[in-house]
């Protein structure tokens, strides 16, 4: 099927060469006005003027798709989400709101552990029933691919069953999920007094079987004091390099632990959150070829005033992106415009510096660059419209929606007027 999308608005291709976008070119959008995207099956033909297009395509039968007045941009790439797990932690929430920190929480079986003892007791069938409409939501605000973790399980049986449910929705669902290992996510309650007992456990057993049963491309380990060491991150991520799977790391969040410069030194895809970094890790990621993954989401929901240095890691030359965050605890949101409108706010991002952290760099970030992220000739047709005549409306029109269409593989997933569309 060929598909013509014309006239565009704006039409942010992104287009640019096989580097993560970074300084001077992490605000790079190649804008065209009044563009158009022609599309063959699930691929990008040609990018270029609605002139130009329409002329190339003039007498040829094919499916138009009228996107006047609009923004047609690539598909939003959310490189770090925890999109698997039973309920929502509410209740916790409103402790939070009383005064009651994260880590208090925590301490009493709250937090992680509370979501753990609910997939502990949930069935493989039930997990998915219950994970399908909220993965499937993405689609409603553009995002056509979508990094999902496990780490709710924190034993053999568990973390398989959360990366078997990720397997049978990525072949269900027309969003792309990229399953990641987080194994190392909290220390589970049976080995709270044995804890190197447990990591034995992931780097003798559970690595090696999710590499070998290829359920995972990364695994990621959560570096802070009273979770994993930096000692215990690198055994764990020295293992996984072995076996073949990509490294991310959950890197200094709640304390500066260190884990951003572990990340660097080990070649990691990307370190993520990073509230608690100083200028000597900046530096460390300058000189690595590590995404800097930033997730403003977590910082806002829970009510703290301390958002990663954005400006200052795109001024030292690090390529940065952006994520939700989603998850029961900490960040409920699959809105990555309402990450844009963060990341403008409150870490001083500017829209366009913004889309590519949330596009291209996103792609990168899930080792995906050379298929998705930009809107080029022989990419992967995966594009989102929305209703704003200027791109910098998206984080501008902050909690509000104005996606019209979510394209994926060339195929409409997602219309406003209809809702979600099966391939």
């Amino acid at each position: 099927m060929t598909t013509l999308i014309s006239p565009c608005t704006q039409l942010l291709t992104l287009a640019g060469d096989a580097l993560p976008r970074k300084g001077s070119t992490q605000g790079q959008l190649r804008l065209i006005e009044r563009g158009a995207v022609l599309m063959e099956g699930d691929t990008i033909q040609a990018v270029g003027s609605a002139e130009e297009l329409e002329r190339r395509c003039a007498g040829l039968s094919l499916d138009r798709i009228d996107a006047e007045g609009c923004v047609v941009m690539p598909g939003f790439v959310d490189s770090h989400a925890h999109p698997i797990f039973v309920h929502p932690r509410d209740a916790e929430y409103e402790l939070r709101i009383q005064g009651a920190t994260y880590q208090e929480i925590a301490g009493k079986g709250g937090g992680i552990l509370n979501s753990v003892r609910a997939l502990r007791n949930t069935s493989k069938e039930q997990l998915t029933r219950l994970s399908e409409p909220r993965v499937r939501k993405a689609l409603e605000s553009g995002t056509t691919t979508l990094e999902a973790k496990s780490g709710y399980g924190l034993d053999v049986e568990n973390e398989r069953k959360m990366l078997e449910v990720i397997r049978e929705l990525r072949q269900r669902l027309p969003l792309e999920l990229v399953p990641t290992f987080l194994g190392a996510h909290e220390i589970p309650p049976e080995y709270r007094s044995s804890k190197e007992t447990y990591v034995d456990l992931l780097v003798e057993q559970m690595i090696p079987t999710v590499a070998r049963q290829e359920l995972a491309e990364f695994c990621d380990c959560f570096v802070e004091p009273n979770l994993y060491s930096l000692a215990e991150a690198e055994r764990i991520c020295r293992t996984a390099i072995r076996h073949g799977l990509g490294i991310k790391l959950h890197a200094d969040q709640l304390s500066r632990s260190g884990a951003t410069r572990l990340g660097a030194q080990l070649g990691a895809v990307s370190v993520d959150h990073l509230e608690q970094i100083e200028p000597e890790d900046i530096q460390a990621l300058a000189a690595s070829q590590t995404v800097a993954t930033l997730l403003p989401g977590s910082v806002f929901h829970l009510g703290l005033h301390r958002y990663p240095p954005a400006r200052a890691l795109i001024q030292a030359q690090v390529p940065v992106a952006l994520a939700s965050d989603f998850n029961p605890g900490t960040s409920p949101t699959l809105s990555m415009p309402m990450v844009l409108s963060l990341a403008c706010t409150q870490m001083r991002m500017t829209p366009a510096e913004a889309v590519v952290a949330a596009t291209i760099n996103g792609a990168h970030a899930l080792r995906r660059a050379d298929r998705i992220g930009s809107l080029e000739p022989g990419k992967q047709a995966d594009l989102c419209i929305f209703d704003l005549d200027d791109y910098r409306q998206i984080p501008y029109f902050f909690g509000m929606n104005h996606c019209r269409m979510t394209i994926k593989k060339g195929t409409v997933v997602y219309r406003r007027d209809r809702g979600w569309q099966e391939p």
